[in-house]
């Protein structure tokens, strides 16, 4: 193999000679250009790699915030949704259930109270979404607040139906005496004149004509305050229904309950009968609100229809006999 020989020009002998190999010639004439070139190259391609595309780890950061950007996104969008379906639950509370039961309407300060102390949101400081974080973490608290109060107005709410129920089982709404041993009604409320004492005063009740011994029911749950004799009424049975309602049953034959006995709607608590100030059988009932007496028609709807209500007031207004 022929060696290949390289000359060059020598300008001051006007001669082409043969050109020796250097080693350090080499290496800097050849060598360290490239090496530089290569090392300036590489260097601003990492630059430009490293600001416009980034290292593996924050490409996979910048990755996770943008996920982290759209679940944000999602999670205020639901709130939002929690929000209206909440803000429709407290106005069917305050506007519906109770209306209801008149009950004072739980306020917005109540409902939205501010949150005291520190700054709780101080660990969601100082990053890219800090508000972002911030006032998801606010909205959360607040419907969190907002949902105790709720609750715990619902169960109110479930203490007053309860309330309710009690109360509506205690008023007095059903007739004393059954339709089918009712003959009449006698003298009304109202201003009447006696036929036995012959002068005008209130008849605090109604009187109900009946056969003697005819069951009287109790017209509420309550508590009997008097089972005895008085003047004017004779046998005579008075129950507590608490909530200002009472009621008196006068006249009777014979009476079934005793003082302070715990009676319910329905029970048979005396007989029919014509004692203390009576000229024939029949039941004097009254009705009285905080010991006031209000006439007892007004309570009797329980279990009549508009037209059969009234039917009876009518009929009762039309008597003019008077049974005492």
């Amino acid at each position: 193999m022929i060696k290949k020989v390289k000359y060059k020009f020598n300008p001051k002998t006007l001669r082409f000679e043969e050109e020796k190999f250097s080693f350090s010639k080499f290496i800097y004439q050849k060598v360290l250009p490239r090496i530089a070139f290569s090392a300036v190259l590489g260097i601003g391609l990492g630059t430009a790699a490293t600001y416009y595309i980034g290292s593996p780890a924050e490409r996979d950061a910048r990755n996770e915030n943008e996920t982290l950007k759209q679940q944000f996104a999602v999670l205020n969008e639901n709130l939002l949704k929690c929000e209206n379906e909440l803000a429709e639950i407290q106005n069917r509370d305050d506007n519906v259930y109770r209306a209801i039961f008149e009950a004072k309407p739980v306020s917005q300060v109540e409902r939205r109270g501010g949150f005291g102390g520190v700054d709780r949101y101080e660990i969601y400081r100082g990053y890219d979404n800090s508000n972002t974080m911030v006032e998801t973490a606010y909205k959360l608290d607040v419907i969190s607040r907002e949902i105790v109060v709720q609750s715990k107005s619902f169960d109110e709410v479930v203490d007053l139906v309860k309330e309710k129920e009690k109360m509506l089982a205690c008023i007095p709404s059903i007739r004393p005496i059954a339709t089918k041993d009712f003959i009449r009604f006698g003298s009304p409320f109202g201003m009447r004149f006696h036929p036995i004492l012959h002068y005008s005063r209130l008849h605090a009740g109604v009187d109900l004509t009946a056969a003697t011994g005819t069951p009287i029911y109790a017209s509420g749950s309550g508590t009997v305050i008097y089972s005895g004799v008085q003047t004017g009424y004779g046998n005579v049975v008075k129950i507590n229904h608490g909530y200002g309602y009472m009621t008196v049953y006068g006249h009777c034959s014979k009476l079934l309950v005793e003082t302070g006995q715990k009676v319910n709607r329905g029970d048979v608590i005396a007989l029919v009968g014509s004692t203390g100030l009576s000229t024939s059988p029949h039941l004097h009932y009254e009705v009285r609100i905080n010991n006031n007496p209000v006439n007892p028609i007004n309570f009797y709807k329980d279990g009549l229809s508009e037209e059969e209500y009234q039917k009876l007031l009518e009929a009762s207004k039309d008597q003019n006999i008077y049974e005492e």
